[in-house]
């Protein structure tokens, strides 16, 4: 498996990203937020946390604008894989590559801290390696992980099982407690809590490992 990771002016979980994929088994290509095209042969696309372009305007808004995130749309729309992490989640819903948005966490505070999730779905490449329902420990580091989207929305979320992943007990105040949403073809998750942080025992768990363990089996037979 090929990944790229891309890489904004604010950006600080990219190498943390890379590393995970890494120890995976994947060969990884970090992307410049300039680059207009993707490595050839890309399976599947990362975008990482931390503050792109300082989170001016609305969080993610303008890296979502910016020149890779083209090469990036093309990609999904094709059929590739994607996957957005707490930023890389913001980038993706202001590409609207999935649905709904992230607001100011309801408390109006940076959290950080471990939390809980519910797997919803092992329906999916990303999600394989876990059993619905299992609940996993994932850090969060956000101060904008408020997932909001209208009626409609959340019930084509959950009548279509895109739901990835439930807060145990919701810490930003999350419409339906929700972590992490599935595109409509199952290959696109955006997620806030942060899987690479917690993918090897040196982090002090190994809950996220199953991700792109999981990753790296299903794209393998994609």
């Amino acid at each position: 498996m090929r990944a790229a990771v891309l890489v904004f002016p604010g950006s600080n979980c990219d190498r943390d990203l890379a590393v995970a994929f890494e120890k995976a088994g994947a060969r990884v290509s970090m992307v410049w937020h300039k680059d207009t095209g993707l490595p050839e042969g890309v399976d599947i696309v990362a975008v990482p946390g931390g503050f792109s372009y300082g989170d001016y305007l609305r969080c993610g808004a303008i890296a979502a604008n910016s020149p890779i995130c083209g090469a990036l749309k093309k990609h999904v729309e094709r059929g590739g894989f994607a996957l957005g992490i707490c930023n890389g989640f913001q980038v993706l819903t202001e590409t609207r590559l999935l649905p709904g948005a992230l607001r100011r966490n309801a408390n109006l505070k940076y959290i950080c801290k471990l939390v809980g999730l519910r797997v919803e779905t092992a329906d999916s490449a990303f999600t394989a390696g876990y059993e619905q329902g299992q609940e996993i420990t994932i850090p969060i580091a956000h101060h904008d992980g408020n997932y909001y989207a209208d009626d409609e929305t959340l019930r084509a979320l959950n009548d279509q099982d895109r739901v990835a992943f439930r807060y145990v007990e919701n810490p930003n105040g999350s419409v339906e407690s929700i972590a992490g949403v599935l595109s409509e073809n199952r290959r696109v998750l955006g997620m806030m809590p942060h899987p690479e942080r917690m993918a090897e025992p040196s982090h002090g768990g190994t809950d996220g490992q199953a991700m792109f363990r999981a990753l790296m089996d299903q794209l393998a037979t994609a």
